[in-house]
């Protein structure tokens, strides 16, 4: 008699979603495809639609890569419509690979855990603290990191008076700000602000994003990013080496959508990047606590300024951070000697390893 071989473990990709960065999600999924273990995992690729229909998506990798002249999308005709994840087969964990609104911000993760499925990555209310940028912030400030001066910009404060909430910028504030919206990343919706001209229209563009904005006062200092890993057997977290985002100037004001994503010459990514060895540290130091103090899981990505006197300023956490093979947080675990694939297997390990429900 033969021992039955064991199954390989069935890993679902949620990717696409209702957010703005449904096409950088559809990439960050390609990525996975290609440098996920196939002799140890069966990919179940579940794509998303913008209306937030779930399909069993068709197609190889290559279909949903992000190049300057496609920008990948999942529609209905992208694979076969699924009611719900089980219809889609026993499935043992699950990569929520949904950057934004519908997804990173605890929405799927509370899902996965009312149906008792475990999922890489941070849990439901880490999530949610991690994709709005107000809350993030008092949390962090509550933890005793240093975070930069802000204006939260409510829909109430400006439908209602437009002019209060200028003055209120114009007086807790100082020039150039930046206008972002508060629950979203890849930079959408993100303006650069020099004087008060520019202000309303910043706040505008940015609403069309998130009815509620936040207005940042602008850190001078380099942008140092670092990647934070989850501990295995209840552990603590891990930080790589930092990396560093060098924008050129001449051809962008700032690390925008196009700069990250579309253009090769608008900045480029230094891994690990040039700074004093007790700088790095107080940065990997700074990432670690941010992890902890929203209470991350798996991983996250947490970005600070360093300012020309070696002052660090938080800037935010991302628990779901773009995870192509370039992105930084690849790059920098790359760098930290961790390649690609281990990175995604570790990440599968850490999923697998943690209990679900109330842990």
């Amino acid at each position: 008699m033969t021992d039955t071989p064991a199954r390989k473990v069935r890993v679902a990709l949620v990717f696409g979603g209702r957010s703005g960065e449904h096409a950088i999600s559809a990439a960050t999924a390609a990525g996975v495809m290609k440098a996920i273990d196939a002799d140890k995992y069966d990919v179940v690729p579940i794509g998303v639609t913008r209306e937030g229909q779930w399909v069993l998506a068709s197609g190889d990798a290559s279909h949903w890569e992000l190049t300057s002249g496609h920008l990948p999308e999942v529609t209905r005709e992208s694979g076969r419509e699924v009611a719900s994840l089980g219809e889609a087969g026993e499935i043992d964990v699950v990569f929520p690979l949904l950057h934004g609104p519908y997804g990173e911000d605890g929405t799927i993760q509370g899902l996965l855990e009312l149906a008792g499925v475990r999922y890489v990555g941070a849990g439901v209310l880490a999530s949610a603290v991690g994709m709005d940028k107000h809350y993030m912030k008092l949390v962090f400030a509550g933890h005793g990191l240093p975070v930069g001066p802000y204006v939260v910009v409510k829909p109430r404060d400006w439908e209602q008076s437009q002019s209060e909430v200028i003055e209120r910028v114009q007086s807790a504030l100082k020039f150039p700000v930046f206008v972002k919206p508060a629950r979203a990343g890849s930079s959408l919706g993100v303006t650069r602000v020099d004087d008060l001209t520019g202000l309303a229209d910043a706040i505008e563009e940015a609403r069309f994003h998130d009815p509620k904005v936040l207005v940042e006062q602008g850190v001078d200092g380099r942008e140092i990013e670092c990647a934070v890993l989850g501990g295995r057997n209840g552990g603590p977290p891990r930080a790589s080496v930092p990396g560093e985002i060098v924008v050129d100037h001449d051809s962008a004001d700032f690390y925008d959508f196009e700069a990250k994503y579309l253009s090769d010459s608008q900045a480029r990514t230094n891994a690990p990047a040039d700074l004093p060895d007790d700088v790095a540290e107080r940065i990997r130091d700074i990432a670690v606590r941010a992890f902890e103090a929203i209470g991350a899981e798996g991983l996250s990505r947490v970005d600070s300024f360093v300012t020309p006197d070696g002052e660090i300023v938080i800037n935010e956490i991302n628990t779901m951070p773009g995870f192509t093979p370039i992105s930084m947080y690849a790059k920098m675990w790359e760098a930290s000697g961790l390649t690609y694939t281990d990175l995604v297997d570790e990440l599968i390990q850490l999923a697998l390893e943690r209990p679900t429900g109330l842990r």
